[in-house]
């Protein structure tokens, strides 16, 4: 058996939006990633109340996860979306030049 190898994640632009907790930002976070044309939204969520969200999901390709205020939502390269907490994020991604 061989020993480990090292390897650089390849550098690729992705798109997010960062959830701050407020309706506001969780319905322009929808408004991004749910297609019109779909069924089935791929972000979803609840409220109560003028600014109340809880139990906001996102539809991945491994299944509904949990996106918490402060966790950026991020499109992939392929399209798909999964949320990310904000250390992972910071330490993974930094902005990039449009």
């Amino acid at each position: 058996m061989s020993a480990p190898k090292k390897y650089r994640k390849k550098p690729v632009v992705i798109e997010a939006m960062q959830w701050d907790g407020s309706r506001a930002s969780i319905v322009a976070i929808c408004g991004w990633a749910n297609d019109p044309a779909e069924d089935e939204a791929t972000v979803e969520f609840n409220y109560c109340g003028a600014d109340d969200v809880h139990d906001v999901t996102i539809s991945t390709l491994e299944g509904y996860l949990h996106v918490s205020p402060g966790d950026y939502v991020i499109r992939g390269v392929q399209g798909e979306f999964y949320p990310c907490k904000p250390d992972i994020f910071a330490a993974t991604y930094e902005e990039a030049d449009a």
